[in-house]
């Protein structure tokens, strides 16, 4: 079967990398997204903080992946064409755990999306027809190609192909008219969730004697398993005065508080990041997410990096396949590709 139109489900990095290589090899792709914007845990949150006699100020927290860092040569160069673009830029965060001395930063090259971190996966997807805000509840193989229907969706049908690049737990849901084999596979896939904290505080290092030595801070015990300034990162807005945070959960605190309202996670994590701070702040401004999916709890690549049925035309591709985090999401997505390009 000759392939020529192919349908990506799912605007992160695994699906803007499969998107990306297919539209260069002359297919006709599009993209579809259940949220607003594109990037998926590549994410970025606004806000605006009220000001007394100016105007307001915006708010940017990057609540998804803090950074990453490339450990392939194949990604290593990527990265370099996009630096050269603008649309990421090197970041060698200082470390500090709380239990130890400061930390050496990775021998690994770190990275942070320009000017935000959906930045990176907006510049790959230039040029293909993307749909945000649709929601595919089901996936259809008729004669005439695959056909997709859900909430929010424009009329999409006749597909040669579908990639879907979503966390397998909602994967397995559109799969399992159609493959039960991959219906288990992707079930035995366990995604940890995580708590997220951001928020702004009165600069708790503006006090003499004191001063910020570090970007990402690793408690040693609590609630808490990182926190990054988020204005000490390249490219996001600094206010003298202020302290801009990210504070991720651990698996542990987020599994048990997994289904409790905002409000009261939010208390909770504020509380534990002034403990590992080692004193109250002044707060500005804070909210709450729940990732149901944060990341790969496995600790290697998948056997295959990417799933393919050729005689279905239907595909798979994520971090989980590729050994977790964005640059085993690059790698299934490319690989996903280069299957179905043959």
């Amino acid at each position: 079967m000759k392939i020529q139109r192919v349908a990506v489900i799912g605007a992160g990095m695994a699906g803007a990398a499969c998107a990306r290589q297919l539209a260069d090899a002359g297919l006709d792709v599009t993209v579809f997204d259940k949220s607003r914007g594109l990037g998926g845990r590549m994410a970025t949150r606004r806000a605006v903080l009220p000001q007394d006699a100016s105007a307001d100020q915006t708010l940017t927290f990057d609540h998804g992946a803090p950074w990453w860092v490339s450990s392939t040569s194949n990604f290593a160069e990527f990265l370099k064409t996009a630096e050269a673009q603008g649309a990421v830029v090197q970041w060698t965060p200082r470390m500090k755990g709380q239990s130890a001395h400061e930390r050496a930063p990775s021998e690994s090259q770190s990275w942070v999306a320009q000017p935000d971190m959906p930045g990176l996966v907006r510049w790959m997807l230039q040029g293909i027809a993307v749909h945000t805000g649709c929601t595919i509840g089901a996936l259809h193989r008729q004669e005439s190609g695959w056909e997709l229907t859900g909430d929010g969706m424009p009329a999409a049908s006749g597909f040669d192909a579908v990639a879907v690049a979503i966390p397998p737990a909602q994967a397995a849901a559109l799969w399992a008219p159609h493959t039960a084999d991959w219906t288990a596979r992707a079930q035995a896939q366990h995604m940890s969730p995580c708590w997220t904290l951001m928020g702004v505080t009165d600069d708790p290092f503006n006090k003499p004697a004191a001063g910020a030595t570090w970007d990402v801070l690793t408690p040693a015990s609590g609630p808490l398993s990182l926190v990054v300034r988020q204005d000490g990162k390249p490219g996001r807005p600094a206010h003298a005065g202020q302290a801009h945070w990210v504070a991720h959960a651990t698996v542990d605190w987020t599994e048990q508080h997994l289904e409790s309202a905002p409000d009261g996670a939010m208390a909770a994590l504020k509380a534990a990041l002034e403990s590992a701070l080692g004193g109250a702040l002044t707060w500005r401004h804070a909210v709450v997410h729940r990732w149901r999916y944060a990341q790969w709890s496995g600790a290697a690549p998948q056997s295959m990096p990417c799933w393919w049925d050729g005689s279905a035309g239907l595909g798979a591709c994520g971090d989980y396949l590729g050994g977790g985090g964005v640059e085993g999401a690059w790698l299934s997505g490319g690989n996903l590709a280069r299957a179905i390009l043959g």
